[in-house]
């Protein structure tokens, strides 16, 4: 029987600048235009895919919530376009407040207002939701092409619609924000979550944060206001939370006031748990640590100041200056039309530690911005790729100049490449760029397909690079990706 390897993906497609030949263990091109298109296919196409949202439900978080349940749709239509359309997703919600519980404390401390018991310790939540049968989304895709599914009560069984309800947590979550705590919560044999996890599927981690992670090694960091952890303000959770090469050297630096650079989470920390702990637990849930992709919307990285502020009306206190600030949409609780009230958030310095541990299978985009369409499909192209996504993104050199293999024991020592030749006539196995417009809706619709009469083992990645050319009248002479207008794409010279 013949069959057509075309489209499982997985790891990401780039476009990289190239200034001399790269040095590539596998077959390449010599592009004298400069620019190469590289692909990493899997024949073996993994269409489970667990998506687990980590939502910040303190105090000023309802117009972020309101803005997610917006553009859900988006990141929903990017995953469409998959190949097979929607992937077979479970998809839940858990809440960044563990109340006064240190991860690994027996139990919880003392706490204080807000910041109570064990918070909502990492359970899968419906907010707002009715009508969904369990504790997280399932849809999964039948033999018989029907959808299986456990919310058609939910909102006539519009996903996107229940999801954001689902996501609707509200605003009164401990304002010391353990996203890491949480989400290690959530994954590591919760009861209340069972069978969230599938063993084979991707794992996606989603966090919509203003303020950094605050996973706290104790509940002692909740202590009285004074002494020596200071006013009891999430301010605690940058002190001693994170240290600034330039100008926060130590946790007293760290309280000084002024800007602070070359900032990272502080690994020396009595009060914070290691982010790293979290990058060894999330890695380690998985046989293959490229089936985990996490993202995040979140503040602006820098800059890093520490001022006074007073946030509740009491006195003026050491406080993390936020990092970017926007007017946030009309008609949301606590901001009327018309009333000019800005939405601010925080340097988010441990969760983006924690992301960048992650390379090629992680993204990060700004939560100051009244409309996160743009944000969320660009998480929904990293699960994408990462899934599935055969589109040449770049405007190809024509004729086509590609080198394509067949690779086994891809990344091992004994790794084995099979040079695949351009079709022509019957010489299959071969490759050849088609249209396909309904698969590949931007770019020129172009998709890197393999003929072969036979299946090629399971464990088969066809590893493409494709010579692409700068467009004349383009900015800089060069098409970004999805990059539209003068010049991008169809207007490319390919001459």
């Amino acid at each position: 029987m013949r069959s057509a390897v075309t489209s499982s993906l997985f790891g990401l497609l780039g476009i990289t600048l190239l200034t001399a030949c790269p040095d590539r263990t596998i077959s390449e091109v010599n592009p004298e235009q400069g620019r190469v298109e590289f692909k990493d296919i899997p024949v073996n196409l993994n269409r489970n895919v667990d998506i687990l949202f980590v939502v910040d439900d303190s105090g000023s978080m309802l117009d972020k919530q309101q803005n997610l349940r917006d553009n859900f749709p988006n990141f929903i239509n990017v995953l469409n376009t998959i190949q097979g359309g929607l992937p077979d997703v479970h998809i839940g919600v858990v809440s960044s407040d563990m109340g006064a519980k240190g991860d690994g404390e027996a139990s919880p401390g003392t706490g204080q207002p807000g910041c109570t018991g064990t918070g909502k310790d990492g359970r899968l939540l419906l907010g707002a939701a009715t009508g969904v049968t369990g504790t997280f989304i399932s849809d999964i895709k039948l033999t018989d092409g029907t959808r299986q599914k456990n919310y058609d009560a939910c909102e006539g069984g519009d996903l996107a619609t229940c999801f954001g309800r689902m996501a609707s947590l509200g605003a009164g979550g401990c304002g010391f924000e353990q996203h890491l705590h949480a989400m290690r919560r959530a994954l590591e044999n919760n009861a209340a979550n069972a069978g969230f996890i599938r063993q084979d599927a991707f794992l996606a981690v989603i966090f919509l944060a203003d303020e950094d992670d605050c996973s706290m090694a104790q509940s002692a960091l909740l202590g009285p206001d004074g002494g020596p952890l200071g006013p009891l303000t999430s301010f605690r959770c940058t002190r001693f939370g994170v240290t600034c090469d330039i100008g926060g050297a130590s946790e007293a630096a760290m309280n000084q006031l002024g800007v602070k650079d070359q900032c990272h989470p502080n690994d020396n920390s009595a009060q914070l748990k290691k982010v790293s702990t979290y990058v060894d637990f999330l890695k380690t849930l998985k046989d293959d640590d490229s089936k985990v992709i996490v993202a995040g919307i979140l503040g602006a990285n820098e800059p890093f100041e520490v001022e006074l502020r007073s946030d509740g009306g009491g006195p003026e206190t050491p406080s993390l200056a936020h990092s970017c600030i926007y007017e946030g949409p009309d008609g949301v609780l606590n901001n009327p039309p018309g009333s000019g009230d800005d939405q601010v958030a925080d340097p988010p310095t441990r969760l983006s530690f924690f992301l960048s541990q992650f390379p090629n299978r992680s993204t990060q985009t700004t939560i100051c911005q009244a409309d996160l369409s743009g944000g969320l499909q660009l998480i929904g192209e990293l699960l994408k790729a990462a899934i599935g996504n055969p589109c040449i993104t770049g405007n190809l050199a024509v004729p086509f100049d590609c080198t394509v293999s067949y690779v086994n024991n891809f990344g091992q020592t004994n790794q084995i490449e099979t040079v695949l030749p351009p079709c022509s006539g019957s010489n299959e196995p071969c490759w050849e760029i088609i249209v396909d417009a309904a698969q590949c809706p931007g770019g020129n619709n172009q998709i890197l397909k393999v003929n072969d009469p036979n299946a090629p083992p399971s464990d088969t990645h066809i590893i493409a690079n494709c010579v692409t050319t700068a467009c004349i009248g383009a900015p800089n002479g060069v098409c970004d990706p999805g990059e539209t207008g003068a010049g991008c794409p169809a207007d490319c010279d390919n001459n």
